[in-house]
This record gives C-alpha cells, sequence and structure tokens, in this order.
C-alpha cells in the first residue's frame, strides 16, 4: 500500500476543477431549453419593468397563460414578438 501526500497546493488545484464542474452543471440546468418562463424571467431576458410586461400583455402583443396567481409566457411568443412575428 502506497502512501500519497496530498499538499496544499493539490487541494487548491482540486477545489477549482471541482468548482468549475459545479458551475458548469449549474448553467447547464440554467440554460435548459425551458418553454414557459415566469414575468421575472422575461423582464431580465427583455430588460423590461413589470408594468410594460403588463403592458404588453393587456394589449395583446404578449400571450400568457395565468396559473395559480403567476402569468407565465411562452418562449416562442417571446421570440416571435422580438423578431416581428406575429
Amino acid at each position: 500500500m502506497a502512501i500519497e501526500l496530498i499538499t496544499k497546493e493539490d487541494l487548491e488545484v482540486f477545489r477549482r476543477l471541482l468548482l468549475n464542474d459545479i458551475k458548469l452543471l449549474l448553467s447547464e440546468k440554467i440554460e435548459d431549453n425551458k418553454t414557459w418562463l415566469r414575468c421575472s424571467d422575461v423582464r431580465r431576458m427583455l430588460k423590461i419593468s413589470t408594468g410594460t410586461l403588463q403592458n404588453l400583455r393587456i394589449s395583446g402583443k404578449l400571450k400568457s397563460q395565468k396559473v395559480g396567481g403567476i402569468h407565465f409566457y411562452r418562449l416562442t411568443d417571446i421570440e416571435n414578438m422580438i423578431s416581428g412575428k406575429s
């Protein structure tokens, strides 16, 4: 049975690799192709305020589905609105 010594530098390299792997896993999970987005996601994506999003919904430019008091928006509807498609 061979004994291996682990140095502080080895642990630091391992920590960095582990953190990078975790970041990659989290970013993949977040970027998972969502078909429905919450209001906060849409506002962040379009960089608009709550009132502007409400105006888009009321005017019919952006359709939503209300589930339990929360409005959800289809990603394809948002992309079509941005590109100018109906």
